[in-house]
């Protein structure tokens, strides 16, 4: 076994389908995963406590407030979008640029996507003010007569996000029809052999049955790829089709997007490099695998860098006075540490991916990925923040601090993510089998 690459000396396909599958059907559960399990679900009880007071209480218990109406709930919406972002990035637009090294990643990058856009759809949905009335987005006929307001961002986001999620889940349980039908003929229980028989939709290996597998997966693909761009430039237009200094910008659709991956490839740096230390993957999540998502993460980088510079020469360029002011009061006002600790998190630390040594080192890659997920959160709060608590009137001018039912919300949905994607590690293979195999496959063709 090579240390880059997984190779079939040794490594035939039943020992690679046993060490997979065999990672849910033990009957033993690791230790460290019910620590995992449990710190999520107490995350996830202090959400839904956070928002059980929402109900009885209104948006009021959060921070938000005139100037700064949304606060919290907008930065961590936009946050969560983007980390699903790399999910479709890794599945489609790497298999149609038929990369073979995405197939150790694709199958968690997916779950996380999932999980990810379940926890930023929350946020638009609470911030209504009358929550239980969020069917009032949808169109369609009612007694009252009442239609969405179509000019309305949050109504594009619905649509967007539901879109996004929708495709993305078919997605994931097509390309994993395969793998639950190899659960199903390897599990012994009879009950657990039923369940992932009824999901694996009769799934037997024919030459039918590959022939339709293939063509519906390429075709979701070609779906998916899109909404890559689609989904976050629509999230940019809740920013940039408002007229107000430090929003109202033509850059924010392709420098939102560049963000919303580069975010999503360090949450998937993020899981995967502890994945593969607790279930001993090393052999299939290589280090390969890792110095190619350094790479397309500081390639990302850089395209956010350079965004950054251009809003603020465009700040400087259009003789705005109002553009000018924002951009100064980011670097030299109230929040400037924010910034800068930003600027250092999200351009600075991510710079020293140009060395190798740096890429292979497990480590350093893991705190760099931490680094870039705060910095995407503080990128996002600079932009709704200091765009908002100083208005147009130095007597409109005013700070905005979050409340602990605001980041009580926030850490919740941080559990709930966590408690999600460990339900998924112990029921559902987290590594492509039929993937892996179709490259074994492949390579020995070639060495023939």
């Amino acid at each position: 076994m090579t240390s880059n690459n997984i190779s079939t000396s040794g490594h035939t396909y039943t020992t690679l389908t046993g060490k997979i599958s065999s990672l849910v059907l033990t009957p033993r559960t690791p230790l460290l995963w019910f620590v995992g399990a449990g710190i999520g679900f107490l995350g996830t009880m202090l959400l839904f406590t956070a928002v059980a007071w929402l109900l009885l209480r209104g948006v009021g218990i959060w921070g938000v407030n005139i100037p700064i109406a949304w606060g919290l709930a907008i930065v961590n919406f936009v946050w969560w979008i983007g980390i699903g972002h790399a999910g479709t990035l890794i599945s489609a637009i790497l298999f149609l640029m038929r990369q073979p090294w995405r197939q150790s990643i694709n199958r968690f990058a997916e779950a996380m996507t999932l999980f990810a856009v379940t926890c930023a759809g929350l946020y638009p949905l609470l911030h209504l003010g009358r929550p239980w009335f969020f069917y009032w987005l949808a169109p369609y006929p009612n007694t009252m007569g009442l239609w969405p307001q179509w000019r309305s961002p949050l109504v594009w986001d619905v649509f967007a996000v539901s879109t996004y999620l929708t495709i993305s889940f078919v997605f994931w349980f097509i390309g994993m029809i395969p793998d639950l039908a190899t659960m199903r003929d390897r599990a012994t229980h009879r009950y657990v052999r039923m369940i992932y028989g009824i999901f694996a939709m009769g799934w037997r290996g024919s030459a039918r049955h590959w022939h339709h597998y293939e063509t519906t997966y390429l075709l979701l693909a070609g779906l998916a790829t899109p909404l890559v761009v689609s989904v976050h430039t629509v999230v940019s237009f809740d920013f940039a089709i408002a007229i107000l200094p430090g929003w109202h910008s033509t850059i924010f659709p392709p420098y939102f997007v560049a963000g919303a991956i580069y975010s999503g490839l360090a949450m998937v740096l993020t899981l995967a490099i502890p994945l593969r230390r607790l279930y001993r993957l090393e052999e299939l999540v290589t280090m390969r695998h890792i110095e190619n998502m350094s790479k397309l993460m500081l390639a990302t980088g850089v395209i956010v860098a350079y965004s950054y510079l251009v809003e603020t020469f465009t700040a400087w360029y259009s003789g705005n006075a109002y553009e000018s002011f924002v951009t100064v009061n980011r670097a030299m006002g109230p929040y400037s540490w924010l910034y800068w600790l930003l600027v250092a998190t999200n351009i600075v630390l991510p710079q020293a991916l140009w060395s190798s040594r740096v890429r292979s080192n497990v480590f350093v890659v893991f705190g760099i990925a931490l680094s870039v997920n705060l910095g995407m959160w503080l990128e996002r709060f600079v932009i709704v923040v200091t765009s908002l608590h100083r208005d147009f009137l130095p007597s409109s001018w005013g700070m905005y601090v979050p409340t602990r039912w605001d980041w009580a919300t926030f850490v919740g949905t941080l559990g709930l993510f966590t408690l999600l994607f460990f339900i998924f590690i112990r029921l559902l293979p987290m590594i492509s089998m039929s993937e892996m195999k179709q490259m074994l496959q492949k390579r020995e063709a070639r060495a023939e």
